[in-house]
């Protein structure tokens, strides 16, 4: 067998929370593996999860990662067109790629389950690549750069919010790319150099789920992936952003129906110990109907028609994110100074705990709701074996109940200042 692991791990039910149970192994070329047993269903769901997002591109070829997310589905050596035999087999696939991964997710019925191995297996061992693909995935990117950024309003925000964030780590582009020209640029060689460091076992995650059985499981992970070689390695060395010690101010002027203010202050990693803190206190900004943002901003001073705050949960230093769109006559210096306010009685007063428990039943009821979904809890385990562990599936309400008030006060005035903040102004044409 050529497998270098194999674990077992069982959680039962506690009053709260059906904790997940799930094992996992390792071949020996490096790819591993989590089988989600769940006799609930009659489908499967397969998750391939790649550990390469647009921060690891080449800061003159930007927009490779979600380039790459396209090429995938045009065809591999054995098998000229992806959708036709899962199609066949009753099933149904997508894909997306974020700054730090990029997954590939399908669902079938659970006796088609080697149908998805085949699949899968063959467009990492060897895809098609053929100057044709390339043309057409590179068409169809740059037409979706142009609709999603150049062409629709406000889709060039982050296009200027990201660069004013981040000044040396590759977070300072979005996952579509730096500029369009980059992959209208992008050559056979450059697409071969990227799938031979990124698309290989050892930085690839497996995860199985739905009515499986774990040696089937094992038995066709060794049939479909072991025989496949690593090509390359892919060791990351990014350059860590330095501190932010100024305000930094940014306004455009587009042809746009309304004016919207984007504020963003740089946060911890998704690893950190103060992440699902900084997720609620997001979450008591802007998160629904009773937030304070909504209540205070929205419905009592009417400044604000939309107005949102949330995170980017990136795994490098991520950005906590302020944006909203102004009512009619309302100026952007008006909003900006009513944020600013909103952020000050929050830094002022510890909050009380029902408010602060309110949103972390908020944040348990979205939890619980993910796992509904076969691909989904799929997919949240693919993510937990990527940053450490696919176990932390079962903590994170643990850890979002374990929050305080002092915790969500200390954050506030210690991330929310404004030497830490970028701001970004846009305004609609006169």
């Amino acid at each position: 067998m050529n497998y270098l692991s194999l674990a077992t791990f069982i959680y039962s039910f506690n009053e709260n929370n059906l904790m997940i149970s799930f094992d996992k192994f390792t071949l020996k070329n490096g790819l591993r593996v989590v089988v989600h047993q769940d006799q609930s269903t009659s489908m499967a769901a397969m998750i391939v999860m790649y550990d390469v997002g647009s921060r690891d591109e080449n800061p003159e070829k930007t927009g490779f990662a979600h380039l790459f997310e396209h090429l995938m589905f045009g065809g591999s050596a054995n098998i000229p067109k992806y959708d036709e035999p899962l199609e066949k087999a009753g099933g149904i696939n997508n894909a997306y790629t974020t700054n730090d991964l990029t997954t590939y997710y399908l669902s079938l019925p659970a006796q088609n389950l080697e149908t998805a191995f085949w699949l899968e297996s063959d467009r990492m061992n060897m895809l098609a690549f053929s100057e044709k693909s390339l043309e057409v995935q590179r068409n169809v990117v740059t037409e979706e750069f142009r609709q999603t950024h150049l062409n629709q309003p406000y889709g060039d925000a982050w296009l200027l919010l990201s660069p004013l964030a981040y000044k040396v780590h590759p977070y300072q582009w979005p996952t579509i790319g730096r500029e369009i020209s980059h992959i209208q640029n992008a050559v056979m060689e450059d697409v071969r150099t990227f799938y031979n460091r990124f698309y290989n076992p050892n930085n690839a995650i497996l995860v199985v789920a739905g009515n499986v059985d774990l040696t089937d499981v094992m038995r066709l992970s060794e049939k479909w992936f072991a025989p496949i070689a690593n090509q390359g390695q892919n060791i990351r060395m990014l350059p860590k952003e330095p501190e932010q010690t100024e305000m930094r101010f940014l306004e455009t002027c587009r042809d746009v129906p309304s004016e919207m203010i984007f504020k963003v202050w740089k946060m911890c990693s998704r690893l950190d110990a103060k992440y699902h803190a900084t997720d609620l206190l997001s979450d008591i900004f802007g998160n629904g109907n009773s937030s304070r943002f909504y209540r205070n901003l929205i419905m009592e001073q009417k400044l604000f028609t939309e107005l949102d705050a949330y995170i980017t949960g990136s795994l490098d230093e991520g950005l906590f994110v302020i944006s909203g769109r102004l009512s009619p006559g309302i100026s952007l210096e008006k909003a900006d100074h009513a944020i600013s306010l909103e952020i000050s009685k929050l830094q002022d007063k510890r909050i009380d705990d029902s408010e602060l428990q309110k949103v972390k039943n908020k944040a348990e009821v979205q939890l619980t709701f993910s796992r509904m979904n076969i691909i989904n809890k799929a997919i949240s385990l693919a993510f937990g074996e990527l940053i450490g562990d696919a176990g932390l599936i079962n903590t994170e309400t643990e850890k979002y109940q374990a929050v305080t008030s002092e915790q969500i006060l200390s954050i506030a005035q210690e991330l929310l200042t404004p030497e830490r903040c970028s701001t970004l102004y846009y305004r609609t044409q006169k």
